[in-house]
């Protein structure tokens, strides 16, 4: 389908949605909301899609942030709502079941770090900047970047991050573990090709299974994850991927996965 706000195209099992409002940085309002939220759920439903690639159009920003126009003349319901909107989408890219690659090559900064914490990996330019600069705005961040970033970098750097509204270099974000791959700016788009062929020519069940097993089982007590590991494996026994990954495995070929 057609978006406003958005440009989609596929290469081979890898499907990029592009953040399409670079006179803006690529800002989140709540339209571009909305055609993310269907965008992901497209994905999530057409089998031929391994892997997704998010990123912003432009060099400047991958997201700069909320749309703060927008947001200026909200009252607290609206603000509520749109608060919602932000994190129904994160979680449903974060719970996508295929991996998720964010492509950072300017400023993530706000719900733009929120949107990139949403998902699974994280490679970025040397030139790129996070930051959760909402305290200047005098607001609270509002899309999940309270508790993502406590989860991925820990209290202190979550504390520190929102309280001073810094924003820092993508050296820095890697140090923090929020970047998971840190490469020249010349070379962003070389790694994360490489790296959603990888993924893309994976085992899907496997890769959803590891996916719930390390969000969702992270979320419980160890024992509870264990087992939910122990389900997950076992499950694995059931598909046809299984049968063929220990056969090429044995038989020293490749194997190719379907995805059954």
């Amino acid at each position: 389908m057609a978006y406003r706000n958005l440009e989609t195209s596929n290469r081979g099992a890898v499907r990029t949605i592009v953040v399409n409002r670079p006179d803006k940085l690529n800002a989140l309002n709540r339209e571009t909301l909305n055609e993310l939220t269907l965008a992901f759920a497209q994905a999530a439903q057409d089998d031929a899609v391994r892997v997704v690639v998010l990123t912003g159009a432009g060099e400047k920003a991958f997201v700069a942030g909320a749309d703060i126009a927008e947001m200026h003349g909200y009252a607290p319901v609206q603000a509520q709502a749109f608060s919602r909107t932000g994190q129904r989408l994160m979680s449903s890219i974060e719970r996508l079941g295929k991996p998720v690659i964010a492509r950072i090559q300017g400023f993530a900064l706000g719900g733009g770090m929120e949107l990139a914490m949403a998902c699974h990996l994280r490679v970025a330019s040397e030139k790129a900047k996070f930051g959760q600069p909402e305290i200047n705005l005098g607001l609270i961040p509002g899309f999940g970047g309270t508790q993502r970033l406590l989860r991925l970098a820990g209290r202190g750097a979550a504390l520190e991050l929102c309280l001073t509204g810094a924003v820092i270099h993508a050296q820095r974000a890697f140090e923090l573990g929020l970047v998971t791959r840190l490469v020249a700016a010349e070379a962003l788009d070389e790694a994360v090709n490489a790296l959603a062929d990888q993924l893309a020519a994976a085992a899907p069940l496997a890769a959803a299974g590891i996916l719930d097993a390390v969000l969702q089982g992270g979320e419980t007590a160890l024992d509870q994850g264990l087992e939910f590991e122990t389900q997950g494996f076992a499950l694995a026994f059931s598909t046809d991927d299984m049968r063929e990954g220990t056969a090429a495995f044995l038989e020293k070929r490749k194997a190719e996965f379907k995805g059954c």
